[in-house]
């Protein structure tokens, strides 16, 4: 499978700016990672850019000093992210350029699922790995069984996790995969995908086989991971969960991550595009 036919990263250089951008053509979307220089300008070539592939939402990772900037110039913070430029927040300014990308669908029943969650957190708990099955650190080897897993649990997914060589490709860029095995198969996964040059850590590509869910494999991941990360120094970490399951908003939420916004239909999974919640953790603390 060719990854630029799902996005493609990109750098813009002019006189008086320069910008990592990705251009998400899956999600439909125009992502800047990192930018420097005047924001006027910056605005102008990433509105010019979403025009020419016709994307309906942008998304700038922005510091929190641009804030005011970008709202002058028509932009929305969509979502918090406390310490995410080694230390300084971020924040996720959006603009959208369809009525349809604008409006979230769910709005409400996300609200009550939230509601619920924060009016009675569930109370930590110790996950102990069930006897008849272990956890280690996924090797490039495990491709094939990693995208066998992920096709089970997803039928569309925002980023190819269906092909093994694009998974084997993160692998080489730096994401690290824990993997939970019974009788030989793999039946859990998540991933930390490390930015190594602002020391954050996404972690995503949560997966369970769905006879295994009972087990609370996924807590034991995430511990996991989080420990691998403190390890290597990497504090701030955070995931970006969908907005309408409950059961894995009540997973970070358990393990002491803060909700910190909601990106409007952020991307395409399952069979929409759907508004996914941010949650943020300072691993520092822990």
């Amino acid at each position: 499978m060719q990854t630029d036919t799902f996005y493609k990263d990109t750098t813009i250089e002019q006189h008086d700016i320069k910008a990592s951008i990705c251009l998400d053509y899956f999600n439909e979307r125009l992502r800047v990672d990192d930018y420097r220089g005047n924001i006027q300008s910056i605005v102008k070539a990433i509105h010019d850019l979403a025009e020419q592939h016709s994307f309906s939402k942008v998304i700038v990772k922005a510091r929190a000093e641009h804030l005011s900037e970008l709202l002058s110039l028509g932009f929305l913070p969509e979502a918090w992210f406390s310490r995410y430029f080694n230390g300084s927040d971020c924040v996720a300014m959006c603009k959208y350029y369809s009525n349809e990308r604008k409006r979230s669908d769910f709005w409400v029943e996300e609200d009550r699922i939230m509601d619920k969650i924060h009016s009675n957190p569930p109370a930590k708990q110790e996950t102990v790995l069930p006897e008849s099955y272990s956890m280690r650190q996924a090797v490039p080897e495990d491709g094939n069984r990693l995208a066998g897993l992920y096709s089970k649990v997803f039928e569309v997914y925002p980023t190819p996790m269906n092909d093994s060589d694009y998974i084997e490709k993160t692998m080489e860029n730096g994401t690290v995969y824990f993997v939970i095995e019974h009788q030989g198969e793999v039946v859990s996964a998540a991933s930390a995908d490390i930015n190594q040059t602002y020391h954050n850590a996404e972690l995503t590509d949560c997966a369970t086989l769905q006879e295994h869910r009972k087990y609370g494999l996924m807590k034991i991941l995430i511990d996991q991971l989080e420990q691998e990360l403190k390890s290597r120094h990497i504090y701030c970490a955070y995931s970006i969960a969908r907005s309408l399951s409950f059961g894995m908003n009540a997973v970070f939420s358990q393990r002491g991550y803060l909700y910190q916004g909601r990106l409007i239909k952020n991307c395409l999974i399952f069979d929409k595009y759907e508004d996914m919640n941010l949650w943020v953790k300072d691993l520092s603390s822990m």
